[in-house]
């Protein structure tokens, strides 16, 4: 992946074995791979209501729809938690998590790897709604890295992947990371923050949290013009 107007730099640390294994994994299975069923949605889990936040204030709504894969590295254990903490911390800008349904996905094994071919053909087959975000279990992208967010000032040359997060399992300070991409994809914008403590600085840690009122602005504007946020009623 190559940095985009709403791709977030950020390298991928835990990658080199599983990146040789998935590459080995691809070119093994050549056109029999082609030729597998496409991915279909197996079981469907909402999120408890009564685990997400109030976020008192908040204008706008936000809802959710997650995807993992049977038989990949990520559990529900661990989505949820990171999911619910990431929105938290949107919450900041009047951002209330309205709900989140996470749809596990039986697939051929190379879709639980994030490529930009590959992934474009998961999704010319699923109807998903979006905001989209796809736990996978690496990237074969190069450079590598943790998470991206594809919104559409990047999605030109792959309409399908419009709207949608890709996040490889082992992503560092996952609530954070997850955070971040949905900043970059809900603003539909690639910058980053060089001012301190902010979430949207160019490497996630754990006391970059915070949000400006200009950055929040723009989110709120652009993932409502987008269909991505709901005013609030």
């Amino acid at each position: 992946m190559t940095p985009s107007p709403t791709g977030c730099p950020v390298p991928r640390r835990h990658a080199a074995s599983a990146l040789f294994c998935a590459a080995a994994l691809v070119l093994a299975s050549g056109v029999a791979a082609q030729s597998a069923e496409p991915a279909r949605v197996v079981e469907t889990r909402a999120l408890s209501r009564q685990l997400l936040s109030a976020a008192p204030g908040a204008t706008h709504e936000l809802r959710l729809s997650l995807h993992a894969f049977r038989g990949s590295h990520w559990t529900q254990q661990e989505i949820e938690p990171a999911v619910l903490e990431a929105a938290r911390l949107l919450a900041q800008c009047g951002v209330a998590l309205a709900g989140a349904e996470l749809r596990l996905l039986e697939a051929p094994r190379r879709f639980h790897f994030y490529s930009t071919p590959v992934s474009r053909e998961l999704l010319q087959d699923l109807r998903v709604s979006k905001p989209a975000i796809f736990f996978v279990d690496d990237t074969l992208n190069r450079p590598a890295y943790d998470a991206e967010a594809i919104g559409l000032a990047n999605a030109a040359t792959r309409p399908e992947l419009a709207n949608t997060v890709w996040i490889a399992h082992g992503a560092r300070d996952l609530p954070l990371a997850l955070a971040h991409e949905l900043v970059h994809l809900l603003s539909d914008s690639g910058e980053h923050s060089e001012e301190p403590g902010n979430l949207m600085r160019a490497e996630t840690l754990r006391d970059n949290t915070r949000l400006s009122d200009t950055q929040c602005r723009r989110l709120r504007e652009h993932g409502e013009a987008n269909g991505l946020l709901a005013v609030k009623r």
